[in-house]
């Protein structure tokens, strides 16, 4: 066992909390446990990456419930897979912002709705034909041209690059919105999955990747859930997904980006101090005015003086 620190070799235990083994590391003094084990949790760390990954996978909470209890006998409860997704996924979230992909320069957009809290919510996406790496998501309560508008601006950041030709529906937002970011240097072609030449499988399949992640989406009643589960599918879907059309390989793979997670068991085991969500502020030492002791020894009564009256000066003879 090394140090997941430093990667030293000389450590030694360092007692048990909770029946939990921990070892302390002679060379950075540091206390950490093993990498199959979570402090403060009592599930393992391949029980917790076996959910992600069925969570985003497509599988419901009561799904991944119920696979559990028949599977491993572990009654966990819906609450701990909502709560390991958004824990682990801000981590791999943050990391995966850090890099930026080489794409090519074909892309293709696409839009899906859902009912979320009685409300309609559009969901944009965007996907490079060359490596299939997901450039860009985004979600509006509209169908409008700033709506597409947000997306390629998006799909630019992320990328730094314009691109040659973008794929889209027959959706009018799509015109303007294109144009007011890239202008006249990009091609946009509009028409139909069996409309768009040879591009008509990617297309096709991609569709069928957004119907995928919806699918466990029909299940949410908060507009912020929501937008979670969408940054961490996409996580998912670049970086640890491997496709047969890449030959096996992820999109981040081929976009030349060196991951440090090969999938999300690597993000479960990452020390404890950047898994954990919730930070807890160091106590501050309580500032305490001083008391002011009353004395209980009487003081003098002091009486007033009547004041001196002066005569008038035109009294006096």
């Amino acid at each position: 066992m090394n140090c997941k620190y430093c990667q030293s070799d000389h450590i030694i235990k360092f007692g048990q909390v909770k029946g939990i083994q921990r070892y302390f590391c002679k060379a950075c003094n540091r206390k950490f446990v093993a990498t199959d084990t979570i402090p403060k949790m009592q599930t393992g760390t391949k029980v917790i990456a076996d959910v992600l990954n069925m969570y985003y996978e497509g599988m419901s909470e009561n799904e991944i419930r119920r696979n559990l209890i028949q599977q491993d006998d572990n009654y966990i409860s819906t609450g701990s897979v909502y709560n390991w997704a958004r824990r682990f996924t801000d981590l791999a979230t943050k990391e995966a912002q850090n890099y930026k992909p080489e794409v090519g320069r074909l892309w293709v957009a696409d839009e899906t709705v859902l009912d979320i809290d009685g409300k309609n919510v559009w969901f944009w996406d965007i996907i490079d034909t060359k490596t299939r790496f997901l450039i860009a998501s985004h979600m509006s309560f509209t169908r409008t041209t700033k709506d597409a508008q947000a997306l390629m601006k998006q799909a630019y950041e992320r990328t730094g690059k314009l691109p040659r030709v973008i794929y889209t529906d027959s959706l009018r937002a799509y015109l303007d919105g294109i144009e007011l970011t890239f202008g006249a240097d990009t091609i946009h072609r509009q028409g139909s999955p069996f409309d768009v030449e040879v591009n008509t499988n990617l297309i096709e399949r991609f569709h069928g990747t957004i119907k995928e992640r919806t699918k466990v989406m029909r299940g949410f009643r908060r507009v912020d859930t929501a937008r979670a589960f969408m940054d961490g599918w996409l996580v998912h879907y670049n970086f640890f997904r491997p496709h047969m059309s890449l030959k096996g390989k992820t999109p981040a793979e081929v976009a030349g980006i060196n991951f440090p997670f090969r999938n999300w068991k690597g993000v479960c085991e990452q020390p404890y101090e950047k898994t954990a969500r919730i930070e807890i502020a160091p106590r501050q030492p309580s500032i305490r005015a001083p008391k002011y002791r009353l004395s209980k020894r009487r003081l003098p009564r002091i009486t007033p003086k009547p004041p001196k009256i002066t005569p008038e000066i035109g009294s006096l003879r």
